[in-house]
């Protein structure tokens, strides 16, 4: 005879119940940029609209802005660290490749014997995490579970790189994903066009800066032209596939929270997607830079507390960047 396995017993259906972020407390305007590449503020806002970013000091490092960030939503989430059964890190700014980080905060923050693990999706890190901790909690292997964001982009930062070094910014954002009596994630729409992972790339390997080869530190570099294009044309059919998927029409949405690459790319992608004004839209990027797979939730945290936001609201999340990998979903704000 032979042996059945019992099926697992999870909630059907889960959601975001709390939003933390830290930004570091230095802020650098486009003015100190400007001290290492022939360029100006005018040509900075009007080609990205970045006027500021957030860069982090020696003790601000992914560690910690992590853990300040895990407090905030675990405390707006109304839940105690023990609770948490799984812990989901996404960055690559974390230069120790083993352990995981994300098994260092899950020790600190009191989450126990959570699992824990790190990813590497670049900017559509956060989509990537969300997905996990709803499979996780529909499969019944954690009740709650915390999704982190957390860069530090200055350090991958080439100063004298025209192209990029105005871009990137640091901090953290997390998010409690726990279950829900009626669905507050809806479907993943997620994938990669492995074919284009020279658009967005680190400049060299490791292995190569160990070995002497190279005088610079790694840092990112992209092809600025080819990136816009992708994302304003691929990314918005992406997000209209995630509102289809969901269900959502865009008169339904109240709010669009796109990764913060780009201010241009965030506007083309709204009038693409043919956005009614009623939705509110997250441009973060303004002060913050470009954060990688921390950008969502800090936004989403900023919108949150400002009060452009209600919990409640249904806000479309997509990101997109290096591989080039993307992932957008409908989602209830907390």
């Amino acid at each position: 005879m032979t042996a059945k396995i019992k099926p697992a017993k999870g909630s059907p259906y889960s959601r975001i119940l709390g939003v933390g972020g830290y930004r570091p407390i230095r802020v650098v305007p486009n003015e100190e940029i400007l001290k290492h590449i022939d360029s100006s503020d005018e040509w900075i806002r009007s080609r990205s609209g970045i006027a500021t970013r957030h860069w982090a000091g020696p003790d601000e490092t992914v560690a910690e802005m992590t853990l300040e960030a895990a407090g905030k939503a675990v405390a707006d989430a109304g839940i105690s660290p023990q609770q948490v059964g799984a812990v989901i890190i996404s960055t690559v700014s974390h230069f120790k490749q083993t352990p995981s980080i994300a098994t260092e905060i899950a020790d600190r923050m009191g989450a126990g014997k959570a699992a824990a693990f790190d990813i590497n999706a670049g900017c559509a890190g956060f989509g990537y995490g969300l997905t996990l901790a709803k499979g996780m909690i529909a499969e019944g292997s954690a009740e709650y579970v915390l999704v982190v964001g957390a860069e530090r982009l200055s350090d991958l930062t080439d100063l004298t790189d025209r192209s990029t070094a105005f871009l990137f910014g640091d901090g953290a954002g997390a998010v409690i994903v726990g279950p829900s009596e009626e669905p507050g994630i809806g479907p993943s729409i997620w994938g990669s066009e492995g074919d284009k992972s020279d658009v967005i790339s680190q400049t060299v390997p490791w292995d190569a800066y160990r070995e002497g080869g190279v005088e610079k530190f790694p840092a990112i570099r992209q092809e600025g032209q080819a990136v816009f294009r992708w994302a304003v044309y691929e990314m918005a059919k992406v997000a209209q596939q995630a509102l289809d998927a969901a269900g959502i029409t865009p008169e339904e949405l109240d709010v669009f929270i796109p990764h913060q690459a780009n201010m241009r790319i965030i506007d083309s992608m709204v009038k693409t997607l043919k956005l009614p004004e009623h939705v509110t839209v997250a441009r973060d990027v303004e002060t913050t830079g470009n954060t990688s797979a921390a950008s969502i939730p800090l936004a989403m945290e900023r919108l949150l507390a400002t009060g452009r936001a209600k919990s409640g609201d249904t806000a479309l999340v997509i990101g997109f960047g290096a591989g080039l990998v993307y992932a957008a979903t409908v989602v209830t704000l907390p």
